[in-house]
């Protein structure tokens, strides 16, 4: 979880600082709009949930607070905004999304209208629009905020931004004064603090321990993949050689360099996915190639061997079925086609499990998912693994916390899991959802966001 020990420490000692005189510093309800779209996103480096000085009578401080303590506890990127009726609607989505950039859900009370859009890898357009026509009419904004954040983390992959618990005790009360106030709420959060600490520790743990399990069967994929470049003995320079052949052989280079930079450079278990993403690639600019130094008809661009993707590119589907699930179709090479055919067992790539045994990676764990979503990507992962205990880990909600989304229908990658910070790079038709925000003007269904833009 993303909380801040200060943080919280001034949360539960606010009763207590009004009591002693503290100074309210909430704008009169009905007052002009304080806001901009830059400060409602520096705002949200800081917490989930910002109520313009303005719109202050539709959402207490308190009520604000509980609602951002439940997004902080489920660790998830959601945003959520209070803003009057007057705030500037044009395009008011994709400028606080460009201006916060972080991938994530965003949800904005505005006058008496509500509306949210999501990045697609966070949660689906679908999925936004129909939490949008569920909670939407909902009068009350605290009743509607609470039902939409339910919900919305549920739902919601990827983590809170890391800002969050970066905030510290800049938001205004040192640790010293709050000592002073209340001892023993000091050591209740220090005690919370801790165990959230602890829980972080823990998951970064895993993640580590996942992706040293992913390298070693990586790195024998970049080993597998160079000795093919090496068995090939193609020279730019060689009769016959022309510029179509070298810029097959150039980018079948190129995807080897990047592979082997890619898993260099790794810190978590998705970005294994561009490490075999750039392998397939790789393959099948060899499989150009020698098709064009052999005279032969040049390849269709296919998914790589289901059982092995070492093997290369497939040639055609052929039908298969996991011990104890159902037959479906699978690509396959040339070779597993023709054991397939004999009643015979392809050959799979075998991984290490938990338990030291080598099994096929679709009976390993969870963190051979990237793995996987680099050679399978564009939704066809999913149908290739139900009913296997890997399809089954990465349909669970959770997976796309510890491992990452972008696998097809287990959730559309676009490079920046929730949470992570973007910027302006994102693309505004992956980030789309919701309603009309009551069909009015160019806020929603008139110009702005409705249904994506």
């Amino acid at each position: 979880m993303r909380k801040n020990g200060t943080k919280r420490i001034f949360v539960a000692l606010s009763g207590l600082l009004v009591s002693l005189g503290a100074v309210s510093l909430t704008v009169a309800p009905g007052a002009a709009a304080a806001t901009s779209v830059p400060v409602v996103a520096e705002a949200w480096e800081k917490s989930p949930v910002y109520v313009d000085p303005a719109a202050s009578d539709q959402l207490s401080g308190a009520e604000a607070d509980a609602i951002a303590d439940k997004i902080t506890d489920a660790d998830k990127p959601v945003f959520v905004a209070v803003l009057p009726a007057d705030f500037p609607q044009q395009d008011l989505f994709q400028k606080l999304r460009t201006e916060t950039g972080v991938t994530g859900v965003y949800a904005i009370r505005l006058g008496d209208k509500f509306d949210a859009a999501a990045d697609s890898q966070v949660l689906s357009n679908a999925a936004v629009s129909n939490l949008v026509t569920t909670y939407g009419d909902e009068p009350d904004t605290n009743t509607q905020l609470n039902d939409f954040v339910d919900q919305a983390v549920k739902d919601a992959n990827g983590t809170a931004p890391s800002s969050w618990a970066d905030a510290g005790s800049e938001d205004g009360v040192s640790v010293a004064a709050l000592i002073g106030v209340g001892a023993v709420l000091v050591a209740g959060a220090g005690a919370t603090y801790a165990v959230v600490s602890r829980n972080r520790r823990r998951k970064a743990d895993e993640q580590r321990a996942a992706l040293e399990k992913l390298r070693v069967v990586v790195d024998e994929d970049i080993t597998a993949y160079g000795e093919e470049l090496d068995r090939l003995d193609f020279h730019p320079a060689e009769a016959g050689a022309d510029d179509t052949m070298r810029a097959d052989y150039e980018r079948a280079l190129d995807s080897y360099e990047k592979a082997k930079s890619y898993m260099a450079a790794a810190q978590r278990p998705e970005e294994v996915r561009g490490v075999t993403q750039a392998l397939e690639d790789g393959r099948f600019s060899l499989a150009l190639l020698a098709a064009r130094r052999e005279g032969r008809p040049l390849p269709e661009r296919r998914a790589p061997c289901f059982f092995d993707p070492r093997h290369g590119p497939s040639v055609k589907d052929a039908q298969w079925a996991p011990s104890g699930g159902a037959e479906r179709s699978v690509p396959v090479c040339l070779a597993d086609a023709t054991r397939l055919a004999d009643g015979e067992e392809p050959l799979s790539r075998t991984v290490a499990t938990e338990s030291g045994e080598r099994r096929p990676y679709w009976e390993a764990g969870p963190a051979y998912g990237p793995w996987a979503g680099g050679y399978f990507g564009g939704g066809i992962l999913p149908g290739l693994l139900i009913g296997t205990m890997l399809g089954g880990m990465m349909a669970s909600p959770a997976y796309a916390a510890d491992y990452g989304s972008g696998y097809g229908d287990f959730g559309a990658g676009s490079g920046y899991d929730g949470g992570d910070y973007s910027g302006s790079d994102f693309d505004s038709g992956d980030f789309g959802g919701g309603g009309d925000f009551g069909g009015g003007g160019d806020f929603g269904g008139g110009g702005d966001f409705g249904g994506g833009f």
